[in-house]
């Protein structure tokens, strides 16, 4: 059902439509009906209608004002004007305004109805194509190349920060396996060009050389990835991809640490002789440490990296692994980006279900081939990312954690990874509670201070959302729904809740004027306020003085 508000100053008009069309039987509903423009753009914010019809001429604002005012903070909302045969000028303002329908008057309901008809096919039209699966579907089949090298991109730099799962899940979707027990990434780097000795006196021929250097390396590139994909391919060894102008490959393999190893250094040996004697040029590759998560991929990647650095004392044209130049007992255990962003984001908005989820990933493994060293230090950074946060929230470790606060004893009296799970979990609590505490806190300073300037200034004609929102420093998006899920209202119905209560108290204590009263309570129109006045207390102003005398 799309809900529908009607605005005519007419009260017949309005019956008149609402009687003779059958709202439900055309999958619409009928949820407000307005006298005038600034009525119905108060109610446009609270109620969020699909479709708004409105007659052009109305009093305080009319038509196209309102509908100017839509287009501007509700463009998604479709607009059905009403307009007379000698409103030519402010049909032609219409168009400018991109109205969705015109009817005009004097008009049958047959005729309204086939304009609401049109519109409603227009919004399942807009949705159909956003939710065109076939659509979606063939121009996500065309992008996969293209999102399979940017997820492989963003995995091996460390900028994912999905769970296991969610890269699982995520694979598969892109016709990826990479469910096994071991990784290893792997870089091919394509050796500089060598000058010639006649080449070093010569700036001309230098120039000319970088010159068809700098054209040749597309070529040589999309070259070394195609002999790479067939081979790694022919071996099944892994995924083969491009990420910086370098050949990356991610190995992956059920079987253990060293075989994966052996495997990629036998597989990449072929890419290198391969390399060289079909496409005569050489590369350098280096092989990165194996891991036992692909979420940790990024460790192995940026140790290939560091292994191609020994290129400076091994030279080029050759394999190197890290734990040949860089020995390595045992896996290192990282506290990087990721996790630090995961961690940060749970202490900030997360549920309490996913700090034990984000806890339990921290600590997941770290048991296995782990110096105690290694372990403390990585303690260390969980807990310093925890106490960064507290502190960026203006929050006093002290009164969070407690006086007695000794973090370094604790870490190093552990005796068991679940005791630390135990007490992190704990500490992350405390910090997620007075937190949110503080953002509650927060809220309602913000709506308070709102609420203050409000009555201070609700006297002044200009008074409006962005005036308050100017005022306190913050976005009128923010504010609105801090307003609103703390005083179960919107900005614009407190302002007119205000003004009517000081219209009151003027109207009982003193003998001014209607006029007088609209303009010390903030109303430019007295006749829109009288016409407030009595939309919102059932009587005018006249008559609300004269029941207050009278029962006094």
């Amino acid at each position: 059902m799309y809900k529908v508000i009607l605005v005519d100053d007419e009260a017949d008009v309005r019956e008149g439509v609402v009687r003779e069309v059958e709202w439900e039987a055309l999958g619409l509903e009928l949820i407000g009906q307005a006298e005038n423009g600034r009525e119905a753009l108060e109610m446009v914010e609270s109620l969020q209608p699909d479709i708004v019809v409105t007659d052009i001429q109305m009093p305080f604002m009319n038509g196209l004002q309102f509908a100017e005012a839509l287009r501007d903070q509700f463009p998604m909302i479709k607009i059905i004007i009403i307009t007379g045969h000698d409103e030519f000028d402010y049909a032609q303002q219409a168009i400018k305004l991109h109205i969705d329908e015109f009817v005009l008057k004097p008009f049958s309901a047959k005729e309204l109805i086939n304009a609401l008809l049109k519109i409603k096919e227009k919004i399942q039209q807009e949705i159909a194509h956003l939710e065109n699966v076939q659509q979606l579907s063939e121009h996500y089949r065309n992008s996969i190349p293209v999102l399979k090298e940017k997820f492989l991109s963003s995995l091996i730099s460390g900028g994912s920060r999905l769970s296991l799962n969610e890269v699982l899940d995520k694979a598969a979707n892109y016709g990826m396996e990479l469910g096994g027990n071991r990784f290893v990434a792997a870089v091919i780097r394509i050796d500089g060009h060598l000058i010639q000795e006649d080449d070093r006196v010569r700036p001309d021929r230098v120039r000319s050389v970088s010159l068809k250097y700098s054209e040749d390396q597309t070529l040589k590139h999309i070259s070394l990835l195609n002999i790479t994909v067939e081979i790694v391919e022919r071996f099944g060894l892994g995924l083969v991809f491009m990420h910086h102008d370098q050949v990356v490959v991610l190995a992956v393999s059920d079987y253990s640490r060293e075989t994966i190893l052996v495997e990629t250094i036998k597989v990449l040996e072929e890419v290198r002789h391969s390399v060289k004697k079909y496409l005569k040029f050489s590369v350098t590759i280096g092989i990165g440490a194996a891991v036992k998560d692909v979420t940790k991929i990024s460790y192995s990647y940026k140790d290939a990296i560091l292994a191609l650095d020994y290129r400076l004392i091994l030279g080029n044209n050759r394999l190197i692994c890290i734990e040949d130049v860089e020995k390595r007992n045992m896996e290192k255990v990282r506290f990087d980006e990721r996790r630090e962003n995961a961690l940060t984001r749970c202490l900030k908005v997360g549920t309490i279900q996913e700090m034990k989820e984000t806890i339990h990933e921290l600590f997941q493994g770290v048991e296995a081939g782990v110096s105690i060293k290694d372990y403390q230090v990585y303690s260390l950074e969980i807990l310093t990312c925890i106490l960064k946060a507290a502190k960026d929230l203006n929050l006093h470790i002290d009164v969070v954690l407690g006086e007695d606060f000794v973090p370094f004893t604790k870490i190093n009296n552990f005796t068991t990874i679940e005791e630390a799970k135990i007490w992190f979990l704990e500490i992350c609590f405390s910090v997620k509670n007075h937190i949110a505490t503080n953002r509650q806190s927060t809220y309602m300073n913000i709506v308070e201070r709102a609420k203050e300037y409000t009555k201070n200034h609700y006297h002044l004609g200009d008074i409006s959302i962005n005036k308050v929102c100017s005022h306190l420093h913050i976005s009128t998006g923010y504010f609105s729904s801090i307003f609103k899920k703390e005083t179960k209202m919107t900005f614009v119905n407190y302002l007119n809740h205000i003004r009517m209560e000081a219209g009151k108290a003027l109207l009982r204590t003193t003998d001014l004027r209607a006029l007088e009263i609209a303009e010390k309570v903030g109303y430019s129109d007295a006749n829109y306020f009288t016409f407030s006045f009595r939309k919102k207390v059932g009587i005018t102003p006249r008559e609300y003085r004269k029941n207050f005398r009278e029962g006094s």
